[in-house]
């Protein structure tokens, strides 16, 4: 980590925030909104953050550290027992932490479970952000506020803050944003000017290809998708001018009717992944690339502590 070497001002405020949730509450779309570009994969499915991702907001009186966790679930393999790990493990070093619940859902069992998880905290503070609030009427989302605060009263977890926000429409996305800076510590900037987050280039481009292919897929293929970038650089022969990103990956799945599914017929899907992941990859390195994709079969990853070392879990 390596501090920016302009001089900041005083009372310039600097930590880490952490965005906990249940899966599927819109913590990464939260993420990147706040950081104002994509830094985090999204989806519909549940967890699809398999990382925490570090996202940076800087401001001219902030340096906002944002960590995206996996969504915090009842665990039914090792590698969902190492998610729930990581998040516990994150929370525990932040300065606040933002519990997301979304505003079209009631409140129920899995966010009960992580207030309670939460309240254990003591010195940190945590505020809920309701999200997703461009999905419901006013007269719901008043109801929705008052189920949060419920939650906290009825599980000793003291909430600073009750914030509505849209990711989607920008709503109230600058106060939360207000609100986690001001419970930052007073301290120079943790990350030099310009950087959007601390994620290795290798470890994003993987998470845009798995993005990629998981749209469309149903069931439990989602969970049982991984991706190892095996090789990238550019392409020596090339001049200057025109540079060509060379992107060698292979994507995991754990039977071979899953990979019969990801290829497609006649390689059909596969290039549609490759096609879109390409395009996200091209946008965030400002680059060219040339990407490779194969398909291979890891039986059970999930659940082979030798697989997940393998895959970087």
């Amino acid at each position: 980590m390596v501090a920016s070497s302009s001089v900041a001002p005083a009372g310039f405020r600097a930590g880490f925030a952490c965005l906990v949730g249940r899966p599927n509450t819109g913590k990464s779309t939260l993420t990147n909104a706040l950081v104002g570009s994509k830094v985090a994969i999204t989806s519909g499915r549940p967890q699809t953050t398999r990382h925490t991702i570090r996202g940076i907001v800087a401001r001219s009186d902030a340096q906002l550290v944002l960590v995206d966790t996996p969504g915090l679930h009842r665990p039914r393999t090792l590698l969902g027992q190492r998610l729930n790990d990581l998040v516990r493990t994150t929370w525990a070093e932040v300065d606040v932490v933002g519990l997301c619940v979304p505003a079209d859902q009631k409140v129920g069992p899995g966010d009960r479970f992580i207030a309670v998880e939460l309240a254990k905290l003591k010195r940190t503070p945590v505020l809920a952000v309701v999200t997703k609030t461009d999905l419901v009427k006013p007269a719901v989302l008043t109801e929705q506020l008052a189920a949060v605060a419920r939650l906290g009263e009825s599980t000793g977890l003291e909430l600073a803050e009750i914030v509505p926000v849209s990711a989607v429409s920008g709503s109230q996305v600058d106060l939360l944003a207000d609100l986690l800076v001001q419970r930052l510590p007073v301290s120079p900037p943790l990350y030099p000017d310009g950087e959007l987050t601390d994620e290795p280039e290798q470890v994003m481009v993987a998470e845009l290809i798995r993005e990629a292919a998981l749209e469309g897929v149903h069931h439990e293929l989602p969970h049982s998708i991984a991706v190892v970038v095996q090789e990238m650089g550019l392409r020596p022969d090339r001049p200057e001018r025109r540079p060509l990103l060379d992107i060698h990956a292979t994507l995991y799945v754990e039977r071979q009717s899953q990979k019969g599914i990801v290829i497609g017929a006649g390689g059909s899907r596969l290039h549609a992944v490759g096609t879109s992941a390409r395009q996200h990859i091209e946008a965030l390195l400002g680059t060219p690339v040339y990407l490779d994709l194969h398909v291979t079969v890891a039986k059970d990853w999930q659940r082979d502590p030798r697989q997940l070392r393998k895959l970087g879990f």
